[in-house]
Protein backbone atom coordinates (compact mmCIF):
# COMPACT_ATOMS: atom_id res chain seq x y z
CA UNK A 1 0.00 0.00 0.00
CA UNK A 2 1.11 3.58 -0.56
CA UNK A 3 -0.30 7.38 0.36
CA UNK A 4 1.98 9.66 0.33
CA UNK A 5 1.51 13.21 -1.33
CA UNK A 6 2.04 14.88 -5.24
CA UNK A 7 2.75 18.46 -5.54
CA UNK A 8 -0.19 20.20 -7.05
CA UNK A 9 -0.22 22.30 -10.04
CA UNK A 10 -0.37 26.13 -9.45
CA UNK A 11 -4.14 26.39 -11.01
CA UNK A 12 -5.31 23.10 -8.60
CA UNK A 13 -3.72 24.99 -4.91
CA UNK A 14 -4.78 28.38 -6.20
CA UNK A 15 -8.61 26.85 -6.69
CA UNK A 16 -8.26 25.00 -3.12
CA UNK A 17 -7.14 28.83 -1.56
CA UNK A 18 -10.16 30.71 -3.34
CA UNK A 19 -12.48 27.85 -1.53
CA UNK A 20 -11.21 28.47 2.23
CA UNK A 21 -10.74 32.09 1.78
CA UNK A 22 -13.94 32.62 0.20
CA UNK A 23 -16.08 30.98 2.68
CA UNK A 24 -14.49 32.99 5.36
CA UNK A 25 -14.95 35.84 3.21
CA UNK A 26 -18.54 34.90 3.25
CA UNK A 27 -19.00 34.59 6.77
CA UNK A 28 -16.89 37.67 8.04
CA UNK A 29 -19.59 39.32 5.27
CA UNK A 30 -22.54 37.69 7.40
CA UNK A 31 -21.06 38.25 10.98
CA UNK A 32 -21.10 41.78 10.37
CA UNK A 33 -24.10 42.54 8.51
CA UNK A 34 -25.95 39.88 11.35
CA UNK A 35 -24.49 41.90 14.07
CA UNK A 36 -25.58 45.38 13.12
CA UNK A 37 -28.42 44.12 11.73
CA UNK A 38 -29.83 42.29 15.71
CA UNK A 39 -28.80 45.71 17.22
CA UNK A 40 -30.86 48.13 15.10
CA UNK A 41 -34.38 45.36 15.23
CA UNK A 42 -33.76 45.31 19.15
CA UNK A 43 -34.01 49.15 18.89
CA UNK A 44 -36.45 48.63 16.83
CA UNK A 45 -38.59 46.11 18.74
CA UNK A 46 -37.98 48.76 22.36
CA UNK A 47 -39.72 51.43 20.15
CA UNK A 48 -42.13 50.02 18.38
CA UNK A 49 -42.80 46.38 20.39
CA UNK A 50 -43.45 44.57 17.00
CA UNK A 51 -43.08 40.90 17.51
CA UNK A 52 -41.80 40.27 13.78
CA UNK A 53 -39.07 42.86 15.13
CA UNK A 54 -38.44 40.43 18.35
CA UNK A 55 -38.72 37.31 15.82
CA UNK A 56 -36.04 38.82 13.30
CA UNK A 57 -33.94 40.20 16.11
CA UNK A 58 -33.72 36.72 17.77
CA UNK A 59 -33.16 35.49 14.56
CA UNK A 60 -30.08 38.15 13.70
CA UNK A 61 -28.52 37.21 16.85
CA UNK A 62 -28.47 33.09 15.67
CA UNK A 63 -27.01 33.97 12.34
CA UNK A 64 -24.56 36.26 14.62
CA UNK A 65 -23.78 33.53 16.62
CA UNK A 66 -23.67 30.80 13.58
CA UNK A 67 -21.02 32.60 11.64
CA UNK A 68 -18.78 33.31 15.03
CA UNK A 69 -19.20 29.26 14.61
CA UNK A 70 -18.40 29.02 11.46
CA UNK A 71 -15.22 30.61 12.06
CA UNK A 72 -14.10 29.19 14.63
CA UNK A 73 -14.92 25.67 13.47
CA UNK A 74 -12.50 26.40 10.43
CA UNK A 75 -10.35 27.60 13.03
CA UNK A 76 -10.32 24.34 14.92
CA UNK A 77 -9.83 22.67 11.79
CA UNK A 78 -6.42 23.56 11.06
CA UNK A 79 -4.63 21.78 14.32
CA UNK A 80 -2.17 19.50 12.56
CA UNK A 81 -2.91 15.52 13.04
CA UNK A 82 -1.49 13.99 16.33
CA UNK A 83 -1.87 10.37 17.84
CA UNK A 84 -5.33 10.64 18.99
CA UNK A 85 -6.63 12.13 15.57
CA UNK A 86 -3.76 10.93 12.87
CA UNK A 87 -6.56 11.78 9.86
CA UNK A 88 -6.51 15.77 11.35
CA UNK A 89 -8.93 17.69 13.05
CA UNK A 90 -11.03 18.61 9.35
CA UNK A 91 -14.02 17.11 10.51
CA UNK A 92 -14.48 20.15 12.86
CA UNK A 93 -15.87 22.14 9.69
CA UNK A 94 -19.06 19.81 9.76
CA UNK A 95 -19.73 19.21 13.14
CA UNK A 96 -19.82 23.41 13.66
CA UNK A 97 -21.79 23.42 10.58
CA UNK A 98 -24.09 20.73 11.99
CA UNK A 99 -24.08 22.91 15.56
CA UNK A 100 -25.12 25.65 13.58
CA UNK A 101 -27.77 24.25 12.00
CA UNK A 102 -29.22 23.30 15.28
CA UNK A 103 -29.04 26.85 16.54
CA UNK A 104 -30.79 28.24 14.15
CA UNK A 105 -33.84 25.59 14.36
CA UNK A 106 -33.81 26.18 18.54
CA UNK A 107 -32.81 30.09 18.72
CA UNK A 108 -34.18 31.44 15.29
CA UNK A 109 -37.49 28.94 14.75
CA UNK A 110 -38.55 27.69 17.66
CA UNK A 111 -38.85 31.52 18.91
CA UNK A 112 -40.69 32.34 16.32
CA UNK A 113 -43.40 30.31 16.42
CA UNK A 114 -43.95 30.56 19.77
CA UNK A 115 -44.08 34.45 19.90
CA UNK A 116 -46.16 34.43 16.77
CA UNK A 117 -48.71 32.44 18.36
CA UNK A 118 -48.68 34.58 21.37
CA UNK A 119 -49.37 37.67 19.37
CA UNK A 120 -51.81 35.89 17.19
CA UNK A 121 -53.83 35.18 20.56
CA UNK A 122 -52.62 38.24 22.34
CA UNK A 123 -52.56 40.84 19.82
CA UNK A 124 -51.35 44.41 20.44
CA UNK A 125 -50.78 47.35 18.66
CA UNK A 126 -47.84 48.51 16.95
CA UNK A 127 -46.17 52.35 18.33
CA UNK A 128 -43.69 54.07 16.01
CA UNK A 129 -44.72 51.62 12.97
CA UNK A 130 -42.77 53.66 10.79
CA UNK A 131 -39.67 52.93 12.45
CA UNK A 132 -39.48 49.65 12.18
CA UNK A 133 -40.89 49.89 8.85
CA UNK A 134 -37.47 51.51 8.32
CA UNK A 135 -35.18 49.34 10.30
CA UNK A 136 -36.40 46.67 8.27
CA UNK A 137 -35.80 48.43 5.09
CA UNK A 138 -31.94 49.04 6.04
CA UNK A 139 -31.82 45.49 7.24
CA UNK A 140 -32.66 44.01 3.79
CA UNK A 141 -29.85 46.23 2.04
CA UNK A 142 -27.38 44.99 4.30
CA UNK A 143 -28.32 41.53 4.05
CA UNK A 144 -28.85 41.78 0.29
CA UNK A 145 -25.30 42.70 0.52
CA UNK A 146 -24.01 39.77 2.72
CA UNK A 147 -26.20 37.05 0.17
CA UNK A 148 -24.72 38.81 -2.82
CA UNK A 149 -20.97 37.97 -1.08
CA UNK A 150 -22.44 34.71 -0.59
CA UNK A 151 -23.19 33.89 -3.86
CA UNK A 152 -20.48 35.38 -5.59
CA UNK A 153 -17.69 33.20 -3.19
CA UNK A 154 -20.22 30.56 -4.32
CA UNK A 155 -20.08 30.60 -7.99
CA UNK A 156 -16.83 29.11 -8.74
CA UNK A 157 -17.60 25.62 -6.84
CA UNK A 158 -20.96 25.65 -8.45
CA UNK A 159 -20.30 25.66 -11.62
CA UNK A 160 -22.56 25.11 -14.00
CA UNK A 161 -24.61 22.96 -11.60
CA UNK A 162 -27.99 24.13 -10.45
CA UNK A 163 -28.04 26.35 -6.76
CA UNK A 164 -30.07 23.19 -5.39
CA UNK A 165 -27.56 20.55 -6.50
CA UNK A 166 -24.59 22.94 -4.95
CA UNK A 167 -26.28 22.94 -1.57
CA UNK A 168 -27.05 18.79 -1.83
CA UNK A 169 -23.47 18.05 -3.07
CA UNK A 170 -21.26 20.84 -2.08
CA UNK A 171 -18.47 18.73 0.56
CA UNK A 172 -17.69 22.54 1.49
CA UNK A 173 -19.83 23.03 4.39
CA UNK A 174 -19.73 26.95 5.14
CA UNK A 175 -21.00 28.05 2.37
CA UNK A 176 -24.34 26.65 1.77
CA UNK A 177 -24.71 27.38 5.37
CA UNK A 178 -24.19 30.94 5.05
CA UNK A 179 -26.28 30.96 1.33
CA UNK A 180 -29.36 29.56 3.03
CA UNK A 181 -28.78 31.60 6.10
CA UNK A 182 -28.83 35.02 4.25
CA UNK A 183 -31.78 33.55 1.76
CA UNK A 184 -33.99 32.79 4.80
CA UNK A 185 -32.54 36.07 6.63
CA UNK A 186 -33.90 37.95 3.12
CA UNK A 187 -37.67 36.39 2.82
CA UNK A 188 -37.83 36.66 6.70
CA UNK A 189 -37.04 40.65 6.44
CA UNK A 190 -39.67 40.72 3.56
CA UNK A 191 -42.22 38.66 5.66
CA UNK A 192 -41.79 41.12 8.98
CA UNK A 193 -42.15 44.15 6.80
CA UNK A 194 -45.01 42.58 4.97
CA UNK A 195 -45.93 41.99 9.11
CA UNK A 196 -45.38 44.96 10.14
CA UNK A 197 -47.03 47.40 7.13
CA UNK A 198 -50.28 45.12 7.32
CA UNK A 199 -50.21 45.67 10.69
CA UNK A 200 -50.08 49.78 10.42
CA UNK A 201 -52.53 49.76 7.67
CA UNK A 202 -55.31 47.52 9.18
CA UNK A 203 -55.10 48.65 12.90
CA UNK A 204 -54.73 45.03 13.78
CA UNK A 205 -51.90 43.33 15.68
CA UNK A 206 -52.77 39.80 14.33
CA UNK A 207 -51.00 40.17 10.95
CA UNK A 208 -47.48 41.23 13.34
CA UNK A 209 -48.42 37.68 14.93
CA UNK A 210 -48.63 35.70 11.50
CA UNK A 211 -45.52 37.60 10.14
CA UNK A 212 -43.53 36.30 12.75
CA UNK A 213 -45.09 32.55 12.73
CA UNK A 214 -44.08 32.82 9.02
CA UNK A 215 -40.83 33.70 9.84
CA UNK A 216 -40.65 30.73 12.39
CA UNK A 217 -42.08 28.22 9.86
CA UNK A 218 -39.46 29.41 6.89
CA UNK A 219 -36.69 28.89 9.44
CA UNK A 220 -37.81 25.18 10.85
CA UNK A 221 -37.62 24.13 6.54
CA UNK A 222 -33.97 25.96 6.22
CA UNK A 223 -32.36 24.60 9.94
CA UNK A 224 -33.88 21.07 9.10
CA UNK A 225 -32.41 20.59 5.47
CA UNK A 226 -29.20 22.41 6.99
CA UNK A 227 -29.66 19.35 9.57
CA UNK A 228 -30.08 16.52 7.30
CA UNK A 229 -27.00 17.62 5.14
CA UNK A 230 -24.83 18.47 7.59
CA UNK A 231 -25.53 14.92 9.47
CA UNK A 232 -24.62 13.29 6.15
CA UNK A 233 -21.17 15.06 5.89
CA UNK A 234 -20.64 14.88 9.74
CA UNK A 235 -21.13 10.91 9.06
CA UNK A 236 -19.36 11.29 6.41
CA UNK A 237 -19.90 11.41 2.38
CA UNK A 238 -17.33 9.97 -0.47
CA UNK A 239 -16.60 11.74 -3.76
CA UNK A 240 -19.35 12.72 -6.02
CA UNK A 241 -20.33 10.50 -9.05
CA UNK A 242 -18.46 12.60 -11.10
CA UNK A 243 -15.16 12.38 -9.05
CA UNK A 244 -15.87 8.66 -8.10
CA UNK A 245 -15.63 7.96 -12.28
CA UNK A 246 -12.27 10.38 -12.75
CA UNK A 247 -10.63 8.78 -10.08
CA UNK A 248 -12.11 4.81 -11.06
CA UNK A 249 -10.66 5.98 -15.23
CA UNK A 250 -7.24 7.70 -13.28
CA UNK A 251 -6.40 3.96 -11.42
CA UNK A 252 -7.88 1.77 -14.16
CA UNK A 253 -4.82 2.85 -16.76
CA UNK A 254 -0.66 1.83 -17.18
CA UNK A 255 -0.08 -1.30 -16.24
CA UNK A 256 -3.11 -1.52 -14.18
CA UNK A 257 -5.67 -3.91 -15.39
CA UNK A 258 -8.81 -3.06 -13.53
CA UNK A 259 -9.86 -1.56 -9.89
CA UNK A 260 -11.40 -4.83 -7.69
CA UNK A 261 -13.12 -2.37 -5.26
CA UNK A 262 -12.65 1.32 -4.40
CA UNK A 263 -14.07 3.06 -1.40
CA UNK A 264 -13.90 7.26 -0.96
CA UNK A 265 -14.74 9.45 2.07
CA UNK A 266 -13.85 13.09 2.70
CA UNK A 267 -11.97 13.78 6.24
CA UNK A 268 -12.42 16.94 5.16
CA UNK A 269 -13.82 19.28 2.85
CA UNK A 270 -10.35 19.90 1.02
CA UNK A 271 -9.16 16.21 1.52
CA UNK A 272 -10.45 13.12 0.25
CA UNK A 273 -9.54 9.56 1.33
CA UNK A 274 -8.99 7.00 -1.63
CA UNK A 275 -8.71 3.44 -0.78
CA UNK A 276 -8.93 0.54 -3.84
CA UNK A 277 -7.64 -2.76 -4.94
CA UNK A 278 -6.44 -2.78 -8.05
CA UNK A 279 -5.71 -5.94 -10.04
CA UNK A 280 -2.31 -6.28 -12.32
CA UNK A 281 -1.23 -8.74 -14.68
CA UNK A 282 0.62 -11.93 -14.05
CA UNK A 283 4.55 -12.11 -13.76
CA UNK A 284 4.63 -8.16 -13.12
CA UNK A 285 7.80 -7.35 -10.71
CA UNK A 286 7.66 -5.76 -6.91
CA UNK A 287 9.60 -3.19 -8.19
CA UNK A 288 7.24 -2.72 -11.50
CA UNK A 289 4.42 -2.85 -9.00
CA UNK A 290 5.59 0.42 -7.00
CA UNK A 291 6.09 2.17 -9.95
CA UNK A 292 2.43 1.55 -11.36
CA UNK A 293 1.19 2.26 -8.34
CA UNK A 294 2.83 5.77 -7.88
CA UNK A 295 1.86 6.65 -11.23
CA UNK A 296 -1.44 5.89 -10.68
CA UNK A 297 -1.67 7.99 -7.31
CA UNK A 298 0.05 10.87 -9.54
CA UNK A 299 -2.82 10.29 -11.79
CA UNK A 300 -5.77 10.30 -9.42
CA UNK A 301 -4.33 13.85 -7.37
CA UNK A 302 -4.27 15.18 -11.10
CA UNK A 303 -7.98 14.86 -11.53
CA UNK A 304 -9.24 15.52 -8.27
CA UNK A 305 -6.99 17.79 -6.15
CA UNK A 306 -8.67 16.79 -2.43
CA UNK A 307 -7.36 13.30 -3.04
CA UNK A 308 -4.89 13.66 -0.73
CA UNK A 309 -4.76 10.25 1.14
CA UNK A 310 -4.49 7.31 -1.39
CA UNK A 311 -3.80 4.11 -0.40
CA UNK A 312 -3.87 1.23 -2.76
CA UNK A 313 -3.74 -2.49 -2.36
CA UNK A 314 -2.32 -4.92 -5.48
CA UNK A 315 -3.21 -7.78 -6.15
CA UNK A 316 -3.21 -10.02 -9.26
CA UNK A 317 -6.40 -10.52 -12.25
CA UNK A 318 -7.78 -13.27 -11.17
CA UNK A 319 -9.94 -12.98 -13.76
CA UNK A 320 -7.17 -13.50 -15.87
CA UNK A 321 -5.35 -16.14 -13.42
CA UNK A 322 -5.42 -19.74 -14.97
Amino acid sequence: MSAHSEDQPTAEIEAAEHTSHGGKKAIVAALVANAGIAIAKFVGYLITGSSSMLAEAVHSVADTSNQGLLLFGQKRSERPADKLHQFGYGRNRYFYSFVVALVLFTMGSMFAIYEGIHKIQHPEDLSSAWVAIAILVVAIGLETFSFLTARKESLPLKGDNSWWHFIRNSRSPELPVVLLEDLGALVGLVLALAGVSLTMITGDGVWDGIGTLCIGALLGVIAVLLIIEMQSLLIGEGATDKDQALIDDALASGRVERVIHLRTQYMSPDELLVAAKIAFPTGITLREVAAEIDAAEARVRAVVPAAKLIYLEPDLDRDTVH
